[in-house]
């Protein structure tokens, strides 16, 4: 048997104007999570896509147990004995829960001893076998699209395990989950690392990466920088050779000064009974509140009502000391509101467009010659000056946003709010597969905007950004806002005891 499971040996890849992969090399041994780690943009995920057949690698060579394999697509890729779980997910919503995880492998049976029709009955039989091996507890016949991030996730886990992988990359697999749906991953993780499957774990999660992986491989601006026996590493060692230096400080230094308040929230009711109800809050001008709570607590569906883009039965909201009535996101554009969604891929860029059109996409208004002919020069500028102030690594303003890592696709949505200047930007999971270095860059921005008297709502699942980054934190349970405590008094437990507060 081969000491590796999985080798690549010199692996290098260019994009216009890029080296994203520069003679990289990554050893996995059998029955081994091997933990993948770099900041955004260091080559992680390329080198995964290369692995997967996504991508045609310009150098290097592949091993699977000792023989060299040539993977020409993804779908090559499952036949050998690869599965990766995407760090985007890419579901079809309107499809069930069994379609989506038999996708381009239905089981199939011959209908009148002669036509190959897709067996519902055994694929559904399967799937509800799968979803219980990785303790989900869904109807398989179920839409896919009536579930959360998270559990879409969990199902994208499902599929993976489905197809027997010899190697199971997963690219930040609890980016979205719970602490309870995280332990269960580790449980169905440690049961195929029984197996003798390995996995390549790619997170920014430290804590998890200590205490799940055997092995960490770490990666910086697209080059191999070494392999360490996780049990002989800590998290400042990891952020060291990761960044090229050491972080003294995980949050910036704040200098704003909340003053008087610019939106009252009141009585929000969402036209769902199971979703948000009476809930209201205030924001004041210049304040980071953070919104905190479990998966499920109906974040999200309360700021994206706010934003126009939910159905409401109640509420008003008051901006200034002014009733607005927003039915949709352009009356809340107009009105001075901002909403970076928590789903970058699904609501969030326009992956086939450039960066310019991405950052310029929410103010075209502003950048009309004669009233109906956009000023490109104006454009190029504005994008020129985003992409300088907020450090974002692209070869070029023409550049697909898709070809980005996830930290500076995430700069460029801030950027596009930038453009619009609004004084109320809302955050939804800001950081969400980020790594500690850009996390700190967008720390910074957020800390700036706040300085400069701008409103930041901020939602986050990470108790220690919540508490690190908010002025303030008004905390949701079951729909519900169960109290509010002030940054300099949160506490993990204090938060902890109004997100479990059902009414």
């Amino acid at each position: 048997m081969a000491e590796y499971r999985l080798e690549m040996l010199g692996i290098s890849k260019s994009f216009p104007g890029v080296k994203a992969l520069d003679n990289v090399s990554l050893k996995v041994r059998p029955g081994t999570v091997h933990a993948l780690m770099g900041e955004n943009g260091a080559g992680k995920s390329t080198l995964m896509k290369c692995l997967f057949g996504i991508y045609k690698m310009d150098e290097g060579e592949v091993y699977l147990d000792g023989e060299k394999v040539n993977i020409l697509n993804a779908d090559d890729a499952l036949h050998k004995g690869v599965a990766m779980v995407h760090q985007e997910l890419q579901p079809i919503p309107q499809r069930s829960i069994g379609e989506n995880i038999f996708c381009g492998r239905y089981p199939m049976k011959k209908l009148l001893g002669f036509m190959p029709v897709v067996d519902h009955k055994k694929m559904y039989e399967e799937a509800a076998e799968l979803l219980k091996e990785v303790r989900l507890d869904f109807d398989p016949k179920a839409k896919l699209g009536t579930l959360s991030v998270s559990q879409m996730q969990s199902v994208e886990i499902a599929k993976a395990v489905s197809m027997n992988a010899k190697v199971v990359i997963m690219d930040e697999p609890t980016s979205s989950l719970t602490e309870n749906e995280v332990e269960a991953l580790f449980t169905i993780i440690n049961d195929l690392r029984a197996k003798g499957v390995s996995i390549i774990y790619i997170s920014h999660k430290m804590d998890e990466i200590l205490r799940i992986s055997d092995e960490v491989t770490i990666m910086r601006d697209g080059q191999y920088i070494g392999t360490w026996e996780s049990k002989n590493l800590t998290t400042d060692m990891i952020i060291t050779q990761m960044v090229g230096r050491e972080l003294t400080e995980i949050y910036p230094k704040k200098e704003n000064t909340p003053g008087e308040v610019v939106l009252e929230v009141e009585h929000f009711s969402s036209i769902h009974p199971k979703s948000f109800q009476d809930c209201s809050f205030t924001l004041r001008k210049g304040e980071i509140l953070g919104l905190g709570g479990l998966v499920g607590a109906q974040r999200t569906e309360l700021v994206e009502a706010i934003f126009g883009m939910r159905q409401i039965v109640e509420g008003e909201i008051t901006y200034k000391g002014k009733k607005l009535k927003i039915k949709r996101p352009a009356d809340a554009i107009k009105s001075g509101i901002g909403l970076i969604t928590e789903d970058r891929r699904g609501s969030g860029i326009f992956g086939v467009l450039s960066i310019a059109d991405n950052v310029s996409v929410a103010s075209l208004n502003q950048y009309l010659k004669m009233g109906f002919v956009l000023d490109h020069k104006k454009i190029e500028n504005l994008v020129k000056e985003n992409v300088d102030k907020l450090s974002i690594k692209t070869p070029s303003s023409k550049t697909q946003i898709q070809s980005l890592s996830g930290g500076n696709q995430q700069k460029v949505i801030i950027s596009r709010w930038l453009a619009n200047n609004p004084d109320v930007l809302i955050m939804d999971e800001p950081t969400r597969g980020i790594d500690v270095g850009a996390k700190y860059e967008i720390y910074c921005i957020m800390a700036e905007l706040a300085k400069q008297g701008k409103s930041i709502i901020m939602i986050s699942s990470e108790m220690a950004e919540l508490i690190g980054m908010s002025d303030r934190i008004v905390v949701m349970c079951n729909g519900r806002i169960t109290g509010e405590v002030s940054g300099k008094e949160a506490t993990q437990e204090n938060i902890m005891s109004l997100a479990t507060k059902f009414n």
